[in-house]
């Protein structure tokens, strides 16, 4: 018999259903990302939070990838026309809409069955499509930074920020190569379903639970000596008590280091200056806090360094654009019976 819903039960929300679009030149790496992260997320009693589903723009059958591989995708284009959030990763075959910046008529008939108030999500070169159908006109959009020049002379009506792992800007959010897309992945479940929920996501996926869209990408950066000591003993000391006050002769002394060769050292090995670290980790701290508990602004401003609300309210504006109030309104984590919408305030 099939199952049936006890009497005056509510019925469980629909799962949240992500399409991925398979295009032909698709990187298996980006590709298998949606299903790795959204395809993990659990709410606290089990129960998975999303579908993720894979399409292709032509009938069933298979898909060329830039391995020696081809995929089977059993969906066709009409998958599309199924989706809460599409999601297109890099694809190295895009033809036009890498070289003229336009849609094939296969692929506008297929983008033109999603339905509207459909979130749009792009890995690395994916965000070409997305700009080709005017998706993007307007808005602050990132890549790989390798392909930053080339986006933005193809589409000079996008703001393209080659420096950054990914942007949200609402209902379109783009992201820089590879990584970067487990990056965004988790951004938006965490967004979706909040810190904790993320969290486990990550931990499965044994990743970083969070990276800060707007860190840079690795862009030749130089690597340092192996030889040469480093500086991680005195971020896990700084890390140990963001609270406190702390100054860079204070991190020099743990690694018995010079405050100029530290500098040096710590720009060569984070790629900033240990003050930017520093602010960077307290901001972090801040969210997390925001996130997950009670506590006042004050206490969180003493708790993760700023000393005063003011101080913190003026650098998590500069870091995330929003004030420490309205951050916790959207972000903070709810029950799952009270899950916030799929969509940032």
């Amino acid at each position: 018999m099939p199952e049936t819903t006890p009497a005056g039960s509510a019925e469980p929300p629909p799962r949240h259903r992500v399409v991925v679009l398979a295009l032909d030149g698709v990187l298996p790496f980006e590709l298998g990302i949606p299903q790795r992260i959204f395809g993990r997320a659990r709410s606290p009693e089990g129960a998975r939070l999303y579908d993720v589903v894979t399409c292709s723009i032509r009938p069933p059958g298979p898909v060329r990838t830039d391995a020696d591989f081809d995929i089977l995708v059993e969906n066709g284009p009409e998958a599309l026309a199924t989706a809460d959030t599409i999601l297109i990763p890099a694809s190295y075959e895009l033809g036009p809409v890498y070289e003229e910046g336009r849609l094939t008529d296969e692929l506008a008939a297929a983008l033109g069955l999603l339905r509207p108030g459909t979130r749009l999500v792009s890995i690395c070169t994916g965000g070409y499509v997305l700009a080709a159908a005017g998706f993007l006109d307007g808005r602050p959009a990132s890549t790989h930074w390798s392909s930053a020049a080339h986006f933005q002379r193809t589409f000079p009506r996008i703001k393209v920020d080659a420096d950054v792992l990914f942007i949200d800007d609402g209902d379109v959010l783009t992201s820089a190569g590879v990584a970067a897309g487990i990056d965004l992945c988790l951004h938006i479940v965490r967004r979706d379903h909040g810190t904790a929920i993320a969290n486990d996501v990550a931990r499965r996926t044994v990743v970083p639970p969070h990276r800060d869209g707007g860190q840079a990408q690795y862009i030749q950066r130089p690597v340092p000596d192996a030889q040469l000591a480093t500086t991680t003993t005195a971020r896990a000391w700084a890390l140990a008590r963001l609270h406190e006050p702390i100054q860079l002769r204070d991190m020099a002394e743990q690694e018995s280091m010079s405050v100029r060769t530290f500098t040096r050292r710590f720009r060569e090995e984070a790629g900033i200056s240990p003050g930017q670290w520093l602010v960077r980790q307290r901001v972090e701290r801040a969210r997390h806090l925001l996130e997950a508990t009670d506590l006042s602004v004050d206490r969180i401003a003493r708790n993760a360094g700023f000393g005063t609300a003011q101080s913190m309210r003026q650098h998590l504006q500069a870091a995330l654009g929003v004030s420490p109030t309205v951050y916790r309104r959207t972000f903070r984590a709810l029950p799952a019976k009270a899950a916030p919408a799929l969509r940032t305030v």
